[in-house]
């Protein structure tokens, strides 16, 4: 597997491609991605947002804030390379297992969103990756409630391993009915 990252040097950030290629290497590898991956990180845009494409290669395609560390803006976490990329890769494949219906990334609502965001950063955080569960649990709460519901559903999320959309959707669905009663 190859990891090819663009721009190959960076002008507006402090950010150093031979490191995110190593860092995404090693989540592919860990996630058992063997397909080769093209990372093209937008350094203009401060925003954290990803987007991946299927195919061999795998497109990632990445705003600058995906990879900042948020104490030093402009310079480059590690920890948010692995998290963006696991992020993204986990996503892929979950497309390819129980995942086929869900909509595309651009068509999901706010509340999928997070909610499907919590399921993948649980299991990164099982296979090792540090992860702050409090602040995704705030951006759950924010699509979701801040109710007992909606912390329980919080909960089952984070813990599972095997879900498939239409389990992930009512879990989320019957956090958001909780909130409205």
């Amino acid at each position: 597997m190859a990891v090819t990252v663009t721009p190959a040097t960076f002008t507006l950030v402090y950010f150093d491609a031979a490191a995110i290629a190593a860092v995404a290497a090693g989540v592919a590898e860990r996630l058992g991605v063997t397909a080769d991956l093209v990372i093209e990180v937008d350094e203009a845009s401060p925003l954290p947002r990803v987007w991946t494409t299927p195919g061999d290669p795998i497109a990632i395609r990445v705003e600058s804030g995906a990879f900042e560390d948020t104490r030093r803006p402009r310079h480059q976490s590690d920890e948010a390379v692995a998290r963006s990329v696991g992020r993204a890769l986990l996503r892929l494949l979950d497309r390819f297992t129980g995942f086929a219906a869900a909509p595309d990334d651009a068509d999901l609502t706010l509340a999928q969103a997070a909610a499907w965001d919590t399921y993948v950063i649980g299991r990164l955080h099982r296979r090792g990756w540090p992860q702050h569960e409090q602040r995704w649990r705030y951006n759950f709460r924010n699509r979701h409630g801040f109710t007992d519901a909606a912390d329980a559903a919080f909960d089952r999320l984070w813990a599972a391993d095997n879900l498939t959309w239409d389990q992930l959707v009512t879990i989320s669905d019957q956090a958001l009915a909780a909130r409205a009663a």
